[in-house]
């Protein structure tokens, strides 16, 4: 890392958990906005539109503008213009607002999420239908689980593995840990991978695949952090929470 010029911060885990912000994490972040560096909050969550995340954050006290937030579905939404695919969207209910307008008849794509109750077999099958007539697979992430209501859950990961593995493709990965989704961040920072830096509770999909692209990486051990993690990201900082890597990094 040449010179620290912007920070991105994973949301959950890192700066609340279950609605409510983690100790010190609402100052942590008035003092980075009021520092030098860009700041950006970077979410795979699929169970929320990226306006609800927004103004969640704002409820909670955080400080931030909608410009600041970037999320993996409004990413698959950007994805899906720009190539003019019809989706099969296997979404949460609450984040279908994000999809609104898009052309969903005769799909000729896979969009898939986090979709909790609608992780069944009818609507993986029908996902299954799809992709056998080679359309692609678009998902938000690769992640194995997140953390909600003091345990783990699986997450969108191993849904991604079993449609790959049935329909015999690879899926377009459009959050993280993909390569491009922090690229496309950084673009819009202004700033190269090295001089940046990723800040999260997951330690594959968010830090050590930030590194692989040339960025920075801290983990904190608050969220779904579990001991050991630090074996995945082992180049990576260790902090006990934001509010500790924040007095390093913009101290008063």
């Amino acid at each position: 890392m040449k010179m620290l010029q912007a920070v991105l911060l994973d949301i959950s885990g890192v700066l609340h958990e279950d609605g409510v912000p983690l100790p010190g994490a609402v100052e942590a972040v008035a003092r980075l906005q009021a520092s030098r560096l860009a700041l950006r909050f970077v979410t795979n969550t699929s169970r929320k539109t990226s306006a609800t995340v927004y103004a969640e954050l704002l409820e909670m006290g955080f400080e931030l503008e909608r410009q600041q937030v970037f999320t993996a579905p409004a990413a698959v939404r950007r994805y899906l213009e720009r190539h003019r695919l019809r989706p099969y969207l296997l979404v949460h209910e609450a984040l279908e607002p994000e999809f609104d307008g898009l052309n969903v008849a005769d799909p000729d794509a896979v969009v898939l999420c986090d979709a909790e109750h609608r992780l069944d077999y009818r609507h993986l099958d029908e996902a299954f239908r799809v992709l056998q007539q080679g359309a692609p697979l678009l998902a938000v992430g690769t992640n194995r689980y997140f953390r909600q209501h003091g345990g783990l859950h699986l997450d969108v990961g191993p849904f991604v593995k079993a449609l790959e593995y049935a329909a015999d493709t690879e899926a377009v990965v459009l959050g993280k840990p993909a390569a491009g989704f922090f690229r496309a961040v950084l673009e819009d920072v202004g700033v190269g991978a090295e001089d940046a830096l990723m800040v999260g509770d997951d330690a594959e999909a968010d830090v050590a695949a930030a590194m692989n692209i040339g960025m920075g990486g801290a983990l904190v051990r608050t969220g779904k952090y579990r001991a050991g993690d630090e074996l995945r990201a082992p180049e990576a900082s260790i902090g006990a929470c934001l509010a500790e890597l924040v007095t390093q990094l913009a101290p008063r």
